[in-house]
């Protein structure tokens, strides 16, 4: 019940310096220069000296069922695995659909995240799709939130792309303020997560609810922001001048980046160096969704498959590519969507926190070993589940 990481460099986000960290079963207990190990205790050792321990990382945007079907049936893609996640540090997800909600529903992505949750990660949804109206359990986006433990928000809602509903900013205002009052009600963030596409309307829809509504940019959060160099210096204008939360989204290839397409890490440098505040600044995966490839006219083209792992892929090439500090760097996919979806137990390494801790190598930055929940799920790059290599 007890595992003590012993001279690991924490990074809590903060830089922490040489620490010990205990755990007791699935929080963290104490941090401290120099913890004694008492063997009537019988406490299991971890070396953490000659490396970096990072808090789990938070994935705020995951098709855990699989999503696409873009090129038709064929290119659906399949459901995640759990070490799909946890091998990319990845210790807490939030669950969502996307483009296709008959297929895909939210009973079977609530059951999806019931079954990675009883794996031995974190795991919560966002009600909803694409489509507005939108899809919910209970027919409601006010009551998914009070009445089911796992959803935390609405999403993906598409807008300014050729595969949305259409649906006009009053439509769009109605949604963020019904999931911002089921939020209130439930104590919980009451966050929607947006699919920006690369339409020209931008991120007007959200200027349109902050600038002409009572609703906080706290309750939404635009993804894909990174998708092209226009919508990007938009985003920055927004979360510059209105205070909004941009997402940045990490899958895809760096050696074939669609045209006018942003890197996440240089995304994230680009926004840091032009003024925007570190808090406001999220990284997602977009993992296991397709990625269709279209021409000018909407036309398909080819399909690529999002990874969970890409998400410390652009926080580690943020460190060392594009010269952002450690803290920075991490804070992306650690405290600052914590904080954004109310997780409080989350994106720190604090006592009273849940043992969600990644290690790694210091230096190269690979992981050595990720714990979630104070269960040692990957170590020296082999993933574990409930004990076992597989």
């Amino acid at each position: 019940m007890l595992k003590l990481i012993r001279g690991a460099t924490v990074y809590a986000p903060e830089f922490l310096g040489v620490q010990d960290v205990l755990i007791a079963d699935s929080r963290i207990l104490k941090i401290a220069g120099d913890i004694p190990v008492a063997a009537a205790y019988d406490v299991e050792v971890l070396d953490g000296r000659g490396k970096l321990l990072f808090p789990g990382f938070i994935d705020s945007h995951v098709h855990i069922l699989g999503g696409g079907g873009e090129g038709s049936y064929h290119t659906r893609t399949p459901e995640i695995m759990l070490t799909d996640i946890t091998s990319g540090g990845v210790t807490t997800v939030v669950g969502c659909l996307g483009t296709d909600g008959t297929t895909r529903n939210m009973a079977s992505l609530l059951a999806k995240a019931r079954g990675l949750s009883e794996e031995g990660i974190s795991t919560y949804i966002y009600t909803g799709s694409y489509q507005v109206p939108v899809r919910t359990l209970t027919g409601s986006i006010v009551d998914d939130l009070i009445l089911i433990d796992k959803v935390v928000g609405c999403g993906e809602i598409a807008i300014s792309d050729h595969r949305s509903s259409q649906p006009t900013k009053e439509e769009f205002a109605h949604i963020v303020g019904d999931t911002r009052v089921g939020g209130i009600l439930s104590g919980k963030a009451g966050l929607v997560n947006i699919h920006m596409g690369d339409g020209p309307r931008m991120l007007s829809y959200l200027r349109y609810v902050v600038e002409e509504t009572e609703i906080p940019p706290s309750n939404m959060l635009p993804t894909h922001i990174n998708r092209s160099t226009r919508l990007l210096q938009d985003g920055i204008d927004y979360a510059r001048t209105l205070g909004g939360y941009v997402d940045l989204t990490t899958s895809s290839d760096p050696d074939y980046l669609e045209e006018d397409e942003v890197k996440a890490s240089t995304g994230l440098r680009m926004m840091l160096e032009q003024g925007v505040p570190e808090y406001q600044i999220t990284f997602s995966s977009d993992g296991q969704g397709s990625m269709p490839i279209f021409d000018k006219s909407g036309v398909f083209l080819g399909l690529g498959v999002g990874k969970v792992t890409s998400l410390y892929r652009e926080v580690r090439d943020a460190i060392l590519q594009e010269k952002v500090g450690i803290t920075q760097a991490l804070k992306p996919v650690t405290a600052n969507p914590a904080v954004l979806l109310k997780l409080d137990s989350k994106g720190r390494i604090a006592p009273g926190k849940d043992a969600d801790l990644v290690l790694v190598e210091e230096g190269s930055l690979t992981i050595h070993s990720v714990l979630a929940k104070g269960q040692l799920m990957v170590q020296e790059g082999m993933a574990m589940k409930k004990g076992t290599f597989e």
